[in-house]
């Protein structure tokens, strides 16, 4: 159980970090270019994992790994962080992050559409709490909801609730940096051209720039995720995407703490739950909900772990 609380402890790190991506792209990135920003967030961080790990490791990937790794990295980083950034360039107010707080319930409910396994009422309930909480925290008053936004968050989440169900139950690679940074470079490879096609040449990088380019992709992205990947592969399959509602409160701390934005009760009182849901998420046993067979017309097999 200690063991458990640690790693739950040391995953909590990554959602930290992807925390203060809200400030660094806002403040530090070009505008309008989340596409390029998708780009730039994934391939440096992909190319010095894959590099890395190909060197310290004699894993070679076989077809059928190179098709896991080609599933796992459009949930992860293709389809994920384009919706997102986009979502965060359209989404003032924290409207974004207050969509991510569903992620519990959608990892639950892709859960139970794959393998059968329902989620427990507690977990249900800590869910709900954790989306009002993040909600509470991130909405202001007066905040604006751009539809395409909101789409754009939700398939985020959608894909990202999907990334964790499977990397979960699909079975591990021999070598985490490795394959983390192969992830990062097929997406690249299929983010780059649709990125040449939709948005066009990159702008000119400015010095600030550039050192918001580094931050986001080499540690809020490449040390991040392979200390995720690490944790949502050892811990049950409802503590991940709990633990990753401390994203959205660390890019609400920060606009408080850097922006000077205001931080009112029913902030505080989000915060509050937030953390109290998070904390179960940290605690959690260590055994997975008990599975409920559906009927045999509909079930379907569960992949093999």
């Amino acid at each position: 159980m200690r063991d458990s609380v640690w790693l739950a402890l040391v995953t909590l790190l990554a959602p930290i970090s992807w925390g203060t991506t809200y400030v660094t792209i806002t403040e530090f990135l070009p505008d309008g270019r989340p596409m390029l920003v998708a780009v730039l967030r994934v391939l440096p961080a992909g190319l010095f994992l894959a590099v890395v790990g190909w060197w310290r490791s004699r894993w070679r990937p076989t077809v059928d790994e190179w098709k896991r790794l080609g599933l796992l990295a459009m949930c992860n980083f293709g389809v994920f962080f384009p919706l997102l950034i986009a979502a965060i360039y359209r989404l003032p107010g924290g409207v974004a992050a207050s969509v991510g707080g569903v992620q519990p319930l959608l990892v639950g409910a892709i859960t139970w559409i794959v393998a059968s396994t329902a989620m427990r009422r507690l977990d249900i309930v800590v869910g709900l709490a954790a989306a009002c909480g993040v909600a509470m925290v991130v909405i202001r008053p007066g905040a604006s909801i751009d539809p395409i936004g909101v789409l754009a968050a939700l398939g985020a989440n959608v894909s990202f609730s999907a990334g964790v169900v499977a990397t979960k139950r699909l079975p591990s690679f021999p070598d985490r940096l490795e394959s983390t940074g192969l992830q990062m470079v097929i997406a690249a490879a299929v983010l780059v051209p649709l990125t040449l096609l939709v948005e066009g040449p990159p702008p000119a990088i400015s010095p600030v720039n550039t050192l918001g380019f580094a931050y986001l992709s080499l540690i809020a992205t490449g040390l991040a995720f392979v200390i995720w990947f690490t944790g949502i592969g050892r811990l049950p399959t409802q503590a991940p995407p709990v633990l990753g509602l401390a994203a959205p409160l660390t890019g609400a701390a920060l606009g408080w703490l850097v922006l000077s934005e205001d931080l009112t009760a029913i902030q505080i009182l989000g915060f509050a739950t937030t953390i109290a849901a998070i904390s179960y998420a940290a605690t959690v046993g260590s055994t997975e909900p008990t599975p409920v067979t559906r009927p045999a017309s509909v079930a379907e097999p569960a992949p093999s772990r």
